[in-house]
């Protein structure tokens, strides 16, 4: 076998690489009973007096490193961040690790450093630690960032991606496939820039409204793969079905437009600021409110609940049914 650019790309493809040959290979992926590296959710626990560690780490090629609505530096601190959220826990600290190009321009990596910076800031976070290393120009494409990150929750409130429930209310922050729809277009010059950009945003001030009320039983960020795959592995971890109604899925118009022109289903395209919540029935209309009233939440919407369906089922907008399948790769390559 040899790897391929959707092995890396969120679905099915990088899903069989992950089991066969990572998970397959290693023997210590478990600490102390807390979540480990099997278990495929957002990120890790370490079980520590009466809290828990949450740890989330990841890798950022994004092409191109300057988008409509962020950068390369943006994504890299929001990325993790995020992850480390939908686990339930508050971000603390980011260990950065970054390997640039030889001719690297010093003032855009300045430029990179300060988005970095600016999302540290508006989260609370602090960069703590780090390494830089520099490659020939020739053997690297401009800059890879590698982030991770660390959170806190108290022990039993980590949010896992197994935890839905019969009747759960399905929460959606906001609008789906700005991020990747925005930067296909951008870098293939597709003339979208003035009405398209990325969601990249810190979900946290939205994870936060929703864990004050209580009741969030998952979350999950829909990154790779998009809402496509982010429904299903909820689902499937859960051992339950969802009924979703496409009307409820907030689509920005440009998005549909481009989406149709290049043909690319808007659900399975990354998102980087937006979270999916499995929440108790009784408490959805509070939780919804809550999230409505946060800075990245105004387009909230109830999206569908939790049933005993073997699949993911969308109710279409003409009215009929259809089977929401897990994508195989996300056809939108190097967005996050």
């Amino acid at each position: 076998m040899k790897i391929g650019m959707s092995h890396g790309a969120g679905g099915g493809v990088m899903q069989g690489l992950i089991s066969e040959i990572i998970l397959g290979n290693l023997k210590n992926k478990r600490v102390n009973g807390g979540v480990g590296l099997e278990d495929l959710d957002d990120g890790a626990t370490i079980p520590f007096d009466d809290y828990e560690i949450v740890i989330s780490t990841d890798s950022h090629t994004v092409d191109p490193i300057f988008f409509p609505g962020g950068d390369i530096g943006t994504i890299s601190i929001a990325g993790t961040v995020n992850d480390v959220s939908v686990m339930g826990a508050k971000p603390l600290a980011i260990a950065n690790a970054m390997v640039i190009s030889e001719g690297f321009s010093g003032e855009d990596f300045e430029k990179i450093i300060k988005s970095m910076d600016k999302v540290c800031r508006e989260t609370g976070v602090a960069i703590i630690t780090g390494d830089t290393k520099v490659m020939e120009h020739d053997k690297l494409d401009k800059i890879i960032i590698s982030t991770t990150g660390i959170g806190i929750v108290k022990k039993g409130e980590v949010k896992r991606d197994s935890g839905l429930k019969m009747g759960d209310k399905i929460i959606l922050t906001g609008s789906v496939g700005d991020h990747g729809i925005s930067l296909m277009s951008y870098r293939e010059g597709f003339g979208f820039e003035t009405d398209l950009k990325s969601d990249v945003a810190p979900v946290w001030d939205m994870v936060e409204a929703a864990l004050k009320v209580g009741g969030v039983n998952a979350m999950k960020d829909p990154t790779r793969g998009g809402i496509a795959n982010a429904l299903n592995e909820l689902a499937s971890k859960s051992g339950v079905g969802m009924l979703i109604e496409e009307e409820k899925i907030p689509l920005k118009d440009a998005v549909v437009a481009a989406s149709e022109m290049l043909g690319i289903d808007p659900y399975e395209v990354a998102n980087e600021g937006k979270v999916i919540m499995g929440v108790e029935a009784d408490k959805a209309d509070e939780i919804l409110a809550a999230i409505k009233n946060t800075k990245y939440g105004k387009d909230a919407q109830i999206i569908g609940e939790v049933t005993d369906h073997a699949h993911v089922i969308i109710e279409t907008l003409l009215g009929g049914k259809r089977i929401l399948e897990a994508p195989i790769a996300d056809p939108v390559p190097r967005v996050c």
